[in-house]
């Protein structure tokens, strides 16, 4: 069996990115994952792993939002950045995200951290990790996965048009260099985290900017 009729994830995004999984660093890097979950504990479940291609389609995507790594707490990642599953505490990162939606477009902040439904209206929730050991952020990074998530941002550039992208943080602005801007909405901002949202993610107004692009282009806006 070939390494590409392992990977389960959303046909169009398989078909998209099928030299992809031929490369040899992606080999690689399957295998590690693969290991890793069989020796430790691994977050997302392993089934969840391509969650975000899977909720939001290939064929269906408009909009961009990087995260860098997946939560590390028990219970907490399920494939897409930011989200967490319904009844999960909102981590500070997605509050602040909800307290500038009230700001901006007057949405009541919600008690679930759940995302599913910005993925499943076009809404891509990607991390530039897909996977992480319980406890220890950032412990899957430069093992491949960036290199995957990054061909994942310079296909979808390069094949669709009027595309948003949400550049959160200076880890994702680093990413605007994958995209042409005369084709695409560009808005960056300081990242949702207490640590920096006061510094200009606080009033960015990025919902309401996207969605207006979005009209302006005749493509369905986001209920955020």
């Amino acid at each position: 069996m070939t390494v590409e009729r392992e990977i389960r994830i959303e046909p169009g995004w398989k078909t998209a990115l099928h030299s992809e999984f031929q490369k040899t660093y992606f080999q690689e890097l399957r295998k590690f994952v693969k290991n890793e979950y069989s020796v430790n504990t691994i977050f997302p479940k392993s089934n969840l792993i391509f969650n975000a291609f899977d909720l939001c389609p290939w064929y269906k995507t408009k909009l961009v939002i990087l995260g860098q790594d997946p939560y590390h707490g028990e219970g907490q990642a399920h494939g897409l950045a930011f989200s967490v599953l319904d009844g999960v505490p909102l981590p500070p990162s997605l509050l602040n995200i909800y307290k500038e939606l009230k700001t901006d477009l007057n949405i009541q902040i919600n008690k679930s951290g759940n995302l599913t439904r910005w993925a499943e209206q076009g809404v891509l929730l990607l991390n530039a990790t897909l996977t992480v050991r319980k406890n220890q952020a950032g412990s899957h990074q430069n093992h491949g996965w960036e290199t995957f998530t990054n061909a994942v941002i310079q296909r979808l550039a390069e094949a669709k048009e009027n595309l948003v992208f949400f550049l959160w943080g200076s880890f994702a602005a680093k990413k605007e260099d994958l995209i042409p801007k005369n084709r695409h909405l560009i808005l960056k901002s300081p990242h949702p985290s207490p640590l920096s949202a006061h510094r200009g993610f606080f009033g960015c107004r990025h919902f309401s900017r996207a969605n207006m692009y979005l009209m302006q282009k005749g493509i369905t806006p986001i209920e955020w």
